[in-house]
C-alpha cells in the first residue's frame, strides 16, 4: 500500500508520541509499503528519516513552553496537490495540531479513507497549565477532530472505552509493544552506575519522560524521599527534559539529570536502574513501562494506561489504584525495604514483556488501514 502519515512530532523530538510514530512508519516501510512521511521541518536534520520512502517537510512552530518541540502549519493546499499528483490508499494522521487538521481536510475533500490516532490526553493537560475551565473545550474539540476520522486509533482498550462512552465513533485499538533486544537487562553498565555514586547493592531509581507539571512529579519526588529514609545511599536519575526541570533541580540539588536520551543510551540507563517510578495520570498509554519493564527493572505505576494492560499487582510488577497517592509511596517504600521483592518483580515484568512484538504491532496497522481503504 502506499500510506501518507502526518504528523507534528518526530524523532529527533524525544517523547512517546514521536517514537510511536517513527516505529509505525518505520515498521511500514521494512515490510514493503512505501511511506511518506508529513511533518514540521525540524532545525536539526536526522537521518532517520531516510528510512521512509518520501519525507515532505512543511513549515512549522516552536511549541510554547517546549522549545524542544514544534507543530505544523496549517497546508491543506500544498497536502491536496500532492495527493492529487500521487494518491495515497490510506492516511494517518497522528497529531490533532494545525498540521492533522490540514490533513483531514485535505483527505476528506479527495475521497481518501484517512484514520487519525488519539495519542494525548490534551483536554487534561489544560488543568495542569492554569486553564482547567477549557477542559470541557479542549475535548470537544478532540471529539469533533476524530469525528472527522474514518477511525480513531488508541492504544489501550480502556480508552477505547471511554472515549465510545463520551461520543467518539469508529474507535479502533491498535496496541503497543518494546523493543525487547534494545531495553535489555544485559545493558547494565557498573561505570555508569559508579558515576552516579553506587555500588551494585545500592538503589538507582529512575525517571523517564517530560519533566513537566501534568506528569505529576510532586508525587515521584515525595515516594522517592521516603524510601531514601530507609535507603538512604539511593539515588535519583531523571532522564528528559522540560518545563518543570530547572525548579525541580534547585529544589533537589542531590538529583542526577542525565539529560534526554534515545536508543541505546537511554536503554543502558534503563537498564543500570533499580526501580521506577511512574506517578502520571495523564498518559493515554506511557511507553516507558514497556520500556522500564523489558529493562528489568521494577516497575511502579497507576492502574490504568500500560500498566492496566501489562502489569499484574505484585506478579511483574505494582499498579496502584488512581490517585491515591499515599498507596503510591508505601509500595515504594516496600520496593526499597525488600530487595529480593523488587528482584522478583522486575524479572517478571522482562518475562512479560518478551511476547510483544512491533513487527505485529506493525502488521495490525497496516490491516486496519488496508480495511479503511477497503470500506472507502
Amino acid at each position: 500500500m502506499r500510506i501518507a502519515i502526518v504528523t507534528e512530532t518526530y524523532p529527533p523530538e524525544i517523547n512517546g508520541v514521536a517514537l510511536t510514530v517513527q516505529s509505525l512508519a518505520q515498521g511500514l516501510h521494512g515490510r514493503g509499503h512505501q511511506v511518506q512521511l508529513i511533518r514540521p521541518r525540524q532545525p536539526a536534520a536526522d537521518a532517520d528519516a531516510a528510512l521512509v520512502d518520501d519525507d515532505v517537510q512543511v513549515t512549522g512552530a516552536a511549541l510554547p513552553r517546549y522549545p524542544g518541540l514544534r507543530f505544523g502549519l496549517p497546508a491543506r493546499r500544498r497536502l491536496e496537490s500532492l495527493w492529487k499528483a500521487q494518491r495515497p490508499d490510506a492516511i494517518y494522521v497522528a497529531t490533532e495540531g494545525p498540521l492533522g487538521h490540514s490533513a483531514l481536510r485535505a483527505a476528506n475533500r479527495l475521497g481518501i479513507a484517512a484514520s487519525t490516532g488519539f495519542h494525548t490526553r490534551f483536554d487534561d493537560f489544560a488543568r495542569h497549565y492554569g486553564v482547567g475551565f477549557l477542559t470541557p473545550l479542549v475535548f470537544a474539540w478532540l471529539r469533533h477532530f476524530h469525528g472527522r476520522s474514518a477511525a480513531t486509533l488508541v492504544p489501550t482498550q480502556e480508552l477505547a472505552d471511554f472515549l465510545g462512552k463520551n461520543g467518539f465513533n469508529h474507535v479502533r485499538l491498535l496496541r503497543r509493544a518494546v523493543d525487547t533486544q534494545l531495553f535489555d537487562p544485559a545493558r547494565r553498565d557498573a561505570a555508569l552506575r559508579a558515576r552516579w555514586g553506587l555500588t551494585d547493592d545500592e538503589l538507582a531509581v529512575v525517571y523517564v519522560g517530560r519533566i513537566a507539571p501534568e506528569k505529576n512529579l510532586a508525587l515521584n519526588v515525595r515516594a522517592f524521599r521516603a524510601l531514601q529514609q530507609h535507603c538512604p545511599a539511593a539515588r535519583y536519575i531523571w532522564i528528559g527534559d522540560g518545563p518543570a526541570r530547572a525548579e525541580l533541580a534547585r529544589q533537589n540539588p542531590d538529583f542526577i539529570f542525565a539529560g534526554t536520551l534515545r536508543g541505546e543510551e537511554l536503554a543502558r540507563h534503563f537498564a543500570s536502574c533499580d526501580l521506577f517510578l511512574f506517578a502520571s495520570l495523564s498518559e493515554t498509554f506511557g511507553n516507558v513501562t514497556l520500556e522500564a519493564m523489558a529493562s528489568g527493572v521494577a516497575t511502579l505505576a497507576f492502574d490504568y494506561g500500560a500498566a492496566r494492560e501489562h502489569i499484574v499487582d505484585g506478579g511483574n510488577g505494582r499498579r496502584i489504584a488512581c490517585s491515591n497517592g499515599e498507596a503510591f509511596v508505601e509500595a515504594a517504600v516496600q520496593f526499597a525495604r525488600d530487595p529480593a521483592l523488587r528482584h522478583r518483580l522486575a524479572a517478571a515484568g522482562r518475562d512479560a514483556m518478551r511476547g510483544l512484538s512491533p513487527q505485529s504491532v506493525t502488521d495490525h496497522f497496516a490491516e486496519l488501514l488496508a480495511n479503511l481503504r477497503s470500506r472507502a
